[in-house]
């Protein structure tokens, strides 16, 4: 299938058409946002290893019946998937608190979550992603109560699936950023990665606090030893998934 025009850049993908209008291409780029974009710089290699953690991550979440936007992936980067309307929620799942949960309500870094914490943010760049409550969510309109309820469901279910998964690579999933689209007939997908950029992951065979993170918080948090700490996840997966 060949490759055609561009018709998006994101902060860590690119989409281009192809000869079949229900099918783009999504190539993965190096680049490496935090905070909005307001902090910004490139990881060796990011892309090359995000697409293919989220191409191995895919295929076992459609073999357990969660439905993808993943077909296939032509090159190390480049991943061709289902053409989708976006819907504009963020959704987080929350196993241990981190980040902004604990900013927000004094948790202690690593409180566990049970059960799991389902949060929805309004997917807008000029506003800064706001979390949403039920009530904003009615008011904005961009999902039906029920179409709400489903993406609830299918985040929990895939918070179970791939917290199994990182269970056999001695990675604990703190956190991580779902996003959902809609095919032409309607029926809700999974979309976008499923990567180190998207996740929180803690290494269990390392008890330091600042070793330990194996995600885009090493790049957040100037930690270093970020493409060595992608490479450390590819490699589990590649090996035990």
């Amino acid at each position: 299938m060949s490759q055609s025009r561009q018709l998006y850049e994101g902060k860590a993908k690119i989409l281009y058409s192809t000869d079949d209008p229900t099918v783009l291409l999504s190539e993965f780029k190096d680049d490496a946002t935090a905070f909005n974009a307001a902090k910004r710089g490139q990881i060796p290699r990011k892309g090359e290893i995000n697409c293919t953690i989220s191409t191995r991550l895919f295929e076992q979440l459609e073999a357990l019946g969660v439905p993808t936007h993943w077909i296939d992936s032509p090159s190390p980067r480049q991943m061709r998937v289902k053409a989708v309307e976006i819907i504009p929620l963020e959704v987080v799942v929350r196993n241990l608190a981190a980040g902004s949960l604990c900013r927000q309500t004094g948790l202690a870094l690593g409180t566990p979550i049970r059960p799991p914490l389902v949060e929805f943010f309004y997917k807008n760049d000029d506003l800064g992603d706001p979390l949403l409550t039920g009530d904003r969510l009615r008011l904005l309109n961009v999902a039906t109560a029920e179409e709400v309820e489903q993406l609830r469901q299918m985040a929990l279910t895939i918070n179970g699936h791939l917290q199994m998964v990182f269970d056999r690579c001695d990675i604990t999933l703190v956190d991580f950023k779902l996003e959902f689209g809609k095919l032409a007939d309607g029926s809700i997908v999974l979309a976008d990665e499923i990567s180190p950029d998207t996740c929180r992951l803690w290494d269990r065979l390392d008890e330091d606090r600042e070793r330990r993170i194996l995600d885009k918080d090493r790049f957040r948090q100037d930690l270093g030893n970020v493409e060595e700490a992608y490479e450390q996840v590819l490699a589990r997966i590649l090996e035990r998934v």
